[in-house]
């Protein structure tokens, strides 16, 4: 073979040698564009995640509740008991109620007259706390808007005509009606002399929702089982199964005797 031969060979074999480096360079910097661009994709990705579980439950739309102002003559813990009755009543009787909650109205329909003859006696002592138990498991406002209605209403004296008034007309449970101030100004007029321009005042201001926020905090950390809630005593009678309005009648008088 002729050196001139030889060095055409050499000459393409260089070549072929410079050429599979270029190509390997080349793979490698297309692997490396790739795998750059999974990370970055996979680091985007994670930042949408994490913008949207930052955001997860946030409510743009939510309302504050504002300040908190309890109602007139509120009572107990932070003021956040309305009182029906006599202060100088023996025996107190506790009420955790939600003026959407349907179990409410059927322990008000059963249990209301002989509430009334023993508080009006002097008798027995009754305190209610307004929660908001019904808006958050079934959206809406109604709750909060009518313990607002009622805390105006405590304003003017008339909180246990109004009280019963929201029960008698309470809405199924998931018709949020109450959310409605012009229908809770309108239930008003069921109760003389409560439909005032401080009445309706109060409750389109939501003067008092702070206070019924407050309240219904207070009954999450209580821990209670749902609404109604009703200790006597500071016993819970509303989880027992004998209980009647009769039964309670008799534990209160009992209790005065001693």
């Amino acid at each position: 073979m002729s050196e001139k031969n030889r060095e055409g060979k050499r000459t393409a074999r260089e070549k072929l040698a410079v050429e599979r480096e270029k190509q390997r360079s080349a793979d490698k910097r297309r692997r490396a564009l790739i795998v750059g661009g999974a990370v970055v994709g996979v680091l985007g990705l994670a930042a949408v995640i994490g913008v949207v579980a930052a955001n997860a439950g946030k409510d743009d739309d939510s309302e504050t509740s504002g300040p908190v102002v309890a109602p007139s003559g509120a009572q107990g813990k932070d003021g956040l008991a309305i009182p029906v009755g006599k202060d100088s009543a023996k025996s107190t009787l506790t009420v955790w109620e939600d003026f959407r909650c349907p179990a409410c109205k059927s322990f008000e329909t059963a249990y209301r007259p002989v509430i009334h003859e023993l508080t009006n006696a002097g008798q027995l002592k009754a305190e209610y706390h307004l929660v908001t138990l019904i808006d958050g498991n079934m959206r809406g406002t109604g709750s909060r808007n009518a313990a607002n209605a009622a805390a105006c209403a405590q304003d003017a004296g008339k909180f246990p005509a109004y009280h019963d008034v929201l029960f008698d007309n309470q809405p199924p449970e998931a018709d949020d009606a109450y959310a409605d101030n012009g229908k809770l100004i309108e239930l008003a007029g069921k109760v003389d002399g409560l439909d005032t321009p401080a009445f309706r005042a109060c409750v389109e201001d939501g003067k008092h929702n702070g206070w019924v926020a407050k309240s219904h905090q207070a009954f999450d950390k209580a821990d209670f089982s749902g609404t109604p809630t009703v200790l006597f005593d500071g016993k819970n009678i509303y989880q027992d199964r004998t209980m009647t309005p009769a039964k309670l009648k008799q534990m209160v008088q009992e209790a005065n005797q001693g």
